[in-house]
C-alpha cells in the first residue's frame, strides 16, 4: 500500500515537473505582433527615414571637418524604439538624446581609467545603466553606446557630442515630423497623475499607481497608455455582458423639461412635486440645449434671499425664486443617443459627475432621459444573467 501511494507521488511530482517545465520553455515562444501590415509599413519606413537624415547629415560634416565617424551603430536600434513603439517612455527624445549621450561619455571615462577592455566593457554598460536611471533617459541602445565607445578605445569626449547627440538629435527630429504626419503623437505624454474623479467603475489610479510599485519593473509602456488600456478593457467587457442594451431600452421615455423663458419658481415646483433633481433645457423644436439642476435654482435663491432679505420678509420667500431658466442653466450638456450603446454611459456618469443624461434622437429632440439609478439597474440585470 505504501508504495503504491509512493508511487503516485513520484508521478505526480513528475506531472507537476513537466507542467512547470512546458511553462517555462513557452516564455521562449515568440509573441505575435497586434499591429496589422500598414502599421508595420510605417514603422519601416520610419526608421529608414531616420536613418538617412542622420547619415546624409554625417557624412556631409566628415567632408566638412575631415572627421573619422558619422554614424554610429546603435542609432538603428534607437531608430526601432523611436518609429515602432513610438508610445514607449524608453522612446522619447530626452532618452533617446540623453540616454545615448550620457552613456557615450560614460564609454569614455571607463576608456581613460581601465586599461584592462574587458572589465572597462562590463562596467561601462553597468554605468551607463545607473547613470540613465538617475537621469531619467534609461534608453537601451545606450547600454550599445557605452559598449562601443570601450570596444573602438574611444578616449575623446568630444565622441559623444559628435556622431552621438548629433546623430541622435537628428533621429528625434525625423521621429517628431514623421511620426505627427502619420498619425501617431511623438513626443508622447508622459504626464503624472492629477487627481481626478474615478473613470472605472472597478479600479482608481490609486489602485493603478500601486499595482506599479508592487511591480517594480520598467514596462515598455507610458502609465498613462496603461491605464486607457485598462479602461478600454473594463469597456469592452462591459459591452460584451450588455450586448445590444440601447439607451432607448433603459430610459425613461416622455421626460419633463422647460424652456428657456420658464419661471424658476414654476421649474421648482415642477422639480419638487416630481421627485426629480434637473430638466433638460429645450428649445421650440423640442431640441436639447441645455440642463438646469435645483442646486442652480437653490443658488439663485440663495442669492436673491440675502440681496433682498428686508423685502423678502415682507412679501414671502417666494420673491426669491424670481427670474427665468435662462439666467441658471448650464449650455454645456451632455446627451446620448436613443440607439447609443447603453455601456458607452459608464465612462460619462463616472468622470464627469453627472446625474442625468438626457437622450435625443438623430434631430437632437428631447426623447428620455437616463439617471445615474437607470444605469446601475440596468448593469445589474445584465450582470446577473
Amino acid at each position: 500500500m505504501n508504495s503504491q501511494f509512493n508511487f503516485l507521488a513520484l508521478r505526480s511530482a513528475a506531472s507537476l515537473r513537466a507542467v512547470r517545465a512546458r511553462a517555462w520553455l513557452s516564455g521562449f515562444k515568440p509573441a505575435r505582433t497586434a499591429v496589422n501590415t500598414r502599421e508595420r509599413t510605417r514603422a519601416a519606413l520610419g526608421a529608414a527615414a531616420g536613418i538617412l537624415l542622420a547619415a546624409l547629415v554625417g557624412h556631409e560634416l566628415v567632408q566638412i571637418h575631415a572627421l573619422e565617424l558619422w554614424l554610429m551603430a546603435p542609432l538603428g536600434a534607437s531608430a526601432v524604439l523611436v518609429f515602432a513603439v513610438p508610445g514607449s517612455p524608453l522612446a522619447q527624445p530626452w532618452p533617446v538624446l540623453g540616454g545615448n549621450t550620457l552613456s557615450a561619455l560614460v564609454g569614455v571615462a571607463c576608456v581613460s581609467l581601465i586599461d584592462d577592455p574587458r572589465a572597462a566593457a562590463a562596467l561601462a554598460v553597468g554605468l551607463a545603466v545607473t547613470v540613465m536611471f538617475a537621469a531619467r533617459c534609461l534608453h537601451p541602445p545606450g547600454g550599445a553606446t557605452a559598449l562601443l565607445v570601450v570596444l573602438n578605445q574611444v578616449g575623446n569626449p568630444d565622441f559623444a557630442i559628435y556622431p552621438v547627440a548629433l546623430d541622435s538629435l537628428l533621429l528625434v527630429i525625423a521621429g517628431i515630423v514623421y511620426n505627427s504626419l502619420t498619425g501617431r503623437p511623438y513626443p508622447h505624454r508622459q504626464s503624472t497623475p492629477q487627481p481626478e474623479e474615478p473613470r472605472s467603475l472597478r479600479f482608481s489610479s490609486a489602485d493603478l499607481d500601486a499595482a506599479l510599485a508592487h511591480y517594480n519593473q520598467v514596462l515598455d509602456v507610458s502609465r498613462d497608455d496603461l491605464e486607457e488600456l485598462f479602461h478600454d478593457v473594463e469597456l469592452a467587457a462591459y459591452r460584451r455582458n450588455l450586448g445590444s442594451l440601447s439607451c432607448a431600452d433603459v430610459m425613461s421615455a416622455s421626460p419633463h423639461s422647460v424652456g428657456r423663458q420658464t419661471p424658476l419658481s414654476e421649474a421648482h415646483t415642477l422639480m419638487h412635486a416630481n421627485k426629480i433633481k434637473s430638466l433638460p433645457v429645450t428649445d421650440k423644436r423640442g431640441r436639447v440645449i441645455g440642463i438646469v439642476t435645483a442646486w442652480d435654482i437653490l443658488e439663485r435663491m440663495v442669492s436673491a434671499q440675502a440681496a433682498r432679505a428686508p423685502l423678502i420678509r415682507r412679501i414671502g420667500c417666494n420673491s426669491a425664486a424670481r427670474g427665468v431658466i435662462a439666467e441658471v442653466m448650464s449650455k454645456s450638456v451632455s446627451t446620448a443617443g436613443e440607439d447609443q450603446p447603453v455601456v458607452d454611459l459608464v465612462r460619462l456618469f463616472s468622470q464627469g459627475g453627472h446625474h442625468h443624461i438626457p437622450i435625443v434622437d438623430s434631430a437632437r429632440r428631447l426623447v428620455g432621459i437616463i439617471t445615474q439609478s437607470d444605469l446601475i439597474r440596468a448593469l445589474y440585470r445584465a450582470v446577473r444573467v
